[in-house]
């Protein structure tokens, strides 16, 4: 497993914690907006990672975008909720054989 696959399910699985209704909310506020700023700056790791690797890169995109714009209530949540599945979903695709260096 690629270490750009490996942040994709960790930022995918905290993309979907922060996304559970009103905890995720007392999170981000309790702690002044801290974890968008973290999970931005993961994000964009994810995406250079992704890039060296040529793997899709929508989940770590879409991150960043939430992370600018997870402040607005309600629509943070459903962000968060969206991108986590997102980033989840392309870390467990298989790998084709181009990609992994394999030939047939």
């Amino acid at each position: 497993m690629t270490s750009s696959k490996v942040m994709k399910w960790v930022t995918g699985a905290f993309e979907i914690f922060l996304g559970i209704p009103f905890v995720g909310g007392l999170i981000i506020i309790g702690t002044y907006y801290t974890p968008l700023v973290v999970m931005f700056i993961l994000h964009i790791i994810t995406l250079v990672l992704s890039s060296k690797n040529n793997e899709v890169k929508y989940g770590s995109i879409l991150g960043i975008v939430t992370s600018l714009v997870a402040w607005i209530p309600f629509v943070g949540m459903i962000m968060h909720i969206v991108t986590g599945i997102l980033l989840m979903v392309s870390a467990a695709k298989k790998e084709s054989s181009q990609s992994s260096g394999v030939s047939a």
